[in-house]
């Protein structure tokens, strides 16, 4: 009788079938990669985010010793951003991200002594209006200085431009995501391998013709497939039920899930040195969180980096959730291509390549 030779593609699909089942039968599997992140989206969809600044852009060349600017410089409301490029502002106030950008010139050989040029967004007026109240009330204070004959200071110049609205769940959503990736793959990850090293499952394999690539890729496997459901059922119920930006539509979904599966591996490589180093099932949590919280606090989930103080922000632009969520939002929200978030992943493959040495180093089978 002939024997069949033994195949490990079909053993590696029994193990990711296993391990799938395994998954979803996990409490702690579906709250932190499901339940948790819908929570936030929740909260932060139907109250729409906290407290109120305008984000104004200063064009390059403008004058900032003028009154109107040193004024509108100590209103703790108004944001004056001045590093990005002329191209960068305009792009950033089509897509709402930045409520207006004004320009201040002086006049010469004639008055008022200064112009002030903005350029409002209709993807912003709510913003748009309060900065207008703002500068209504500071043209009044430094033309008038208290009297009503000085001839004005400065003349108000006002246009505005048609953007698509950028809604606080544009900017939590991806966060979100990214949390669950990242909950998935370092934790996920981290108690199958010591639960199966610590029961000598991984031992009683190595008496079989199952080969190592087998059970790595099986459980690989089996968690992608639960991290793009998951995705999946969140990016729809942020669609649906609040209005979630889609430019390209499925398009634009595949991006993502794609984004999701480059995300996953890297975090799963953090997942394989912390089995690796935890002796116990107890070492995992303190160990995976210290992986996990400087990634959830510092990579923009819940808020942009730009607002962290400027000694913190090279480190949370050297952290791979940082990368991914500003994918995930260029993606969705500006209908990038993967081709123009090639930064973005490239960062990520290097973190790939990097937490992966580390991994088979201490990564443990018995």
């Amino acid at each position: 009788m002939n024997q069949q030779p033994y195949s490990n593609f079909k053993a590696t699909l029994a193990i990711a079938k296993a391990s799938f089942r395994s998954i979803i039968r996990s409490p702690s599997a579906v709250v932190f990669s499901l339940a948790f992140p819908l929570i936030f989206i929740l909260v932060f969809g139907f109250i729409g985010g906290g407290g109120i600044t305008v984000d104004v852009g200063v064009a390059k060349g403008s004058d900032t010793q003028n009154p109107v600017y040193q004024t509108l410089k100590h209103i703790k409301v108004v944001n004056l951003i001045e590093t990005e490029t002329a191209a960068e502002m305009k792009a950033e106030l089509d897509k709402g991200r930045l409520d207006a950008i004004i320009n201040v010139h002086k006049n010469t050989g004639h008055l008022p002594p200064f112009t002030v040029d903005v350029l409002y967004t209709k993807a912003s007026m709510d913003k748009g209006n309060i900065l207008k109240s703002l500068l209504t009330s500071v043209f009044y204070q430094i033309n008038t200085k208290g009297n009503n004959t000085p001839p004005p200071v400065a003349e108000l110049r006002e246009a505005t431009v048609t953007g698509r609205v950028y809604k606080t769940i544009d900017f939590i959503l991806p966060g979100q995501l990214g949390f669950s990736l990242l909950s998935s793959g370092v934790f996920g990850t981290a108690f199958v391998f010591l639960s199966l090293r610590i029961t000598l499952v991984l031992k009683r394999f190595f008496a079989t013709p199952v080969k190592r690539y087998s059970i790595v890729l099986g459980e690989a496997i089996a968690r992608i497939i639960f991290s793009l459901l998951g995705a999946l059922f969140i990016i729809m119920i942020g669609r649906f039920a609040f209005g979630f930006t889609l430019v390209h539509g499925v398009t634009t979904v595949l991006n993502m899930l794609l984004l999701s599966v480059i995300g996953l591996i890297v975090f799963m490589g953090f997942g394989f040195v912390v089995s690796g180093i935890a002796k116990t099932e107890s070492t995992i949590p303190p160990i995976a969180n210290m992986i996990t919280l400087p990634q959830f606090l510092l990579s923009g989930t819940f808020f942009s980096i730009n607002v962290f103080p400027a000694w913190l922000q090279p480190i949370s632009r050297a952290l791979p959730l940082t990368y991914l969520n500003d994918a995930m939002r260029k993606v969705a929200f500006e209908g990038a291509s993967l081709l123009d978030v090639s930064h973005q992943i490239l960062i990520l493959f290097v973190w790939i390549v990097i937490v992966y040495s580390v991994a088979v180093k201490t990564f443990k089978w018995e």
